[in-house]
């Protein structure tokens, strides 16, 4: 019993003689000079909503930046296009009738009246600076009192500034021979002086250079006299008149 009671002497000295252990928690003030740890940040392991919101604003912004661009570039191409047209004003182009050939001028059985005309256009560019395309879409009507009697139209040519060039423009058509469309014509014939009216309709590009500028629509009405429509005989034409627009 007396040793039980030592070794208990001996435990409780031991315990008093070791150091205190640390309290579990620690109330922390501004006095005891201790900071709290720092709080750990973990990186996100995806991107944020809000980096992607501005990497979507910023491709927005490049993109319309680049329309921008554009519509600025486009604007002033117009405009230098227009300063240079304004500048270097277009010379309609010149054209005259030069050979008149009837290939045909007869009626059918079914009392129509069958055209075939080849007709030869002498056209000249004037313009120092300024070439020409022709296009599709022309259009040529021959008319007799107000009734096209053959039509046909302007082949595709590319002409050069300064320059003459000569269009062969066939022209064929059937026209219904009325009793009064005949008279005329018999009258007219008799006095040998035939009244026809041509319409030219020619879509043309307009170029500087090989640059093109600007399409236009060459309107031309040529109003002429001849001497006769008869096949396999030279027509004489007895007066002509031109008159040029713009459409």
């Amino acid at each position: 019993m007396d040793n039980v009671h030592k070794r208990d002497d001996v435990q409780v000295s031991e315990n008093m003689s070791a150091p205190p252990l640390p309290p579990k928690y620690v109330m922390l003030n501004e006095t005891n000079g201790l900071r709290p740890p720092p709080l750990r940040r973990n990186p996100p392991r995806y991107p944020s909503y809000q980096d992607r919101s501005s990497s979507g604003n910023c491709c927005l912004k490049c993109i319309c930046f680049c329309y921008c661009c554009l519509f600025f570039l486009i604007i002033a191409v117009s405009i230098a296009g227009y300063v240079i047209y304004a500048t270097f004003k277009i010379d309609i182009p010149k054209y005259r009738i030069e050979e008149f050939k009837v290939e045909a001028f007869n009626v059918l059985p079914d009392l129509s009246l069958n055209t075939e005309i080849n007709v030869i256009v002498r056209a000249e560019n004037p313009s120092d600076l300024i070439s020409l395309q022709y296009e599709k879409g022309s259009s040529v009507t021959m008319n007799y009192i107000d009734k096209t009697i053959c039509s046909g139209k302007v082949s595709e040519f590319y002409q050069g500034y300064k320059s003459i060039k000569r269009i062969n423009i066939p022209l064929q058509g059937k026209t219904e021979f009325s009793s009064g469309f005949q008279e005329s014509l018999a009258e007219d014939k008799k006095q040998g002086k035939i009244p026809l009216l041509i319409v030219v309709k020619a879509p043309i590009i307009v170029e500087l250079g090989r640059i093109p500028l600007k399409e236009v629509v060459i309107n031309v009405n040529i109003s002429m006299i001849v001497d006769s429509l008869e096949k396999d005989k030279k027509i004489g034409i007895i007066s002509s008149s031109y008159k040029y627009g713009l459409l």
